[in-house]
């Protein structure tokens, strides 16, 4: 079974910085993609960032410019470093891995999710 644990959340007042990490276990995270959403109180779960297996990276708007996300194969790990964080920005943080078809097991998987809060 696929297993996510997120970790890095925190306070954080404005203008700071976070590095979100996402662990996940089995063989598949070399061949897939990873990507990081987010939640608010009240509102529906958004897309961040994503980084294919090979790299390439993609952002929201809101995120572009701020957040950076990468990943360390060697470790199975994927981070989402934050940087200029906004109020707006306080969120329940979800990394997800996106398994090839042809991959064992398929699919997608979530973590638990982490609770980032930019607050002063």
């Amino acid at each position: 079974q696929v297993q996510l644990v997120e970790s890095g959340g925190g306070l954080v007042q404005p203008g700071g910085s976070l590095r979100l990490s996402c662990a996940v276990s089995g063989s598949i995270f070399s061949v897939s993609a990873m990507g990081w959403y987010r939640q608010a109180p009240g509102k529906q779960r958004e897309w961040v960032a994503s980084i294919t297996r090979t790299g390439s990276t993609s952002y929201a708007d809101s995120a572009k410019g701020r957040f950076t996300i990468s990943r360390d194969n060697a470790k199975n790990t994927v981070y989402l470093q934050m940087n200029s964080l906004k109020p707006e920005d306080t969120a329940v943080y979800y990394c997800k891995v996106s398994s090839p078809n042809w991959a064992k097991p398929a699919g997608d998987y979530w973590g638990q999710g982490t609770q980032v809060t930019v607050s002063s």
